[in-house]
């Protein structure tokens, strides 16, 4: 089973410019899913999708392949990753290397680890899944049995459907929102559906420190408060 971890990394961010190669630490931001995807046992190829030469450079610098360069027309603000990915996987097939499973890790969450991506590619592989996201466990209070929409009318309705809302916290299930540090999905579910995720969606739960999505100045000063304090806990 061939496993690409793919990383999309386009140049031109709105909220924070130049984001992807932007100082983290002492590291380009880019550089923390570059060192977690080399760092997984189960990734066999780590490759960078970017329409950005100084990008280009950076991440083939820092270890990663970036074997062709993006079209501009999927490079837009408004451009949706499914096609983002369904580039990078032809171009690599048609390079002669298919991959049978993509590790999408967008690098604005630096703080995953590579035993997340691990751990994620072995479930996809031993629940027979076609998608395996990392999650995070929802706080009850804002589980889907106690979330009420509002209606054109003004009215509320359950999330779920249900006329009443479950009375007791202890009898809830469990919910999970994703996380969006990691997804593994299967290449042929990709191109032949175009769906990241199919019928079989498993959950992983990761660290709370993985769902840092750095998308805004206020993002990046978390970040950088978080930083060092993570390097630590990761070097133990």
């Amino acid at each position: 089973m061939r496993v690409l971890g793919l990383i999309p990394a386009r140049g031109g961010s709105q909220g924070i410019p130049r984001k992807n190669v932007r100082d983290l630490g002492g590291v380009p931001l880019i550089g923390y899913t570059i060192t977690a995807a080399q760092k997984a046992m189960r990734v066999d190829r780590i490759v960078v999708s970017t329409e950005d030469r100084e990008i280009a450079a950076v991440a083939k610098s820092l270890g990663a392949d970036v074997p062709f360069i993006r079209p501009q027309s999927l490079a837009r603000n408004e451009t949706p990753m499914l096609p983002v990915i369904r580039n990078a996987i032809e171009a690599l097939t048609d390079d002669g290397w298919a991959p049978d499973v993509v590790c999408l890790l967008q690098p604005t969450f630096p703080f995953r680890r590579a035993d997340d991506i691990d751990a994620c590619v072995d479930a996809l592989q031993e629940k027979n899944a076609d998608c395996v996201i990392s999650v995070h466990r929802v706080p009850h209070h804002f589980n889907p049995h106690w979330v009420y929409f509002q209606k054109p009318d003004g009215s509320l309705e359950l999330a779920t459907g249900g006329l009443e809302p479950i009375p007791r916290r202890q009898e809830l299930p469990a919910a999970f929102h994703r996380s969006g540090a990691v997804y593994v999905s299967r290449a042929k579910l990709i191109l032949q559906r175009g769906s990241l995720y199919g019928d079989r969606v498993f959950g992983y739960e990761t660290p709370a420190e993985s769902a840092c999505n750095i998308d805004t100045m206020s993002d990046w000063s978390e970040a950088e408060a978080m930083v060092k304090h993570w390097r630590s806990d990761a070097a133990g």
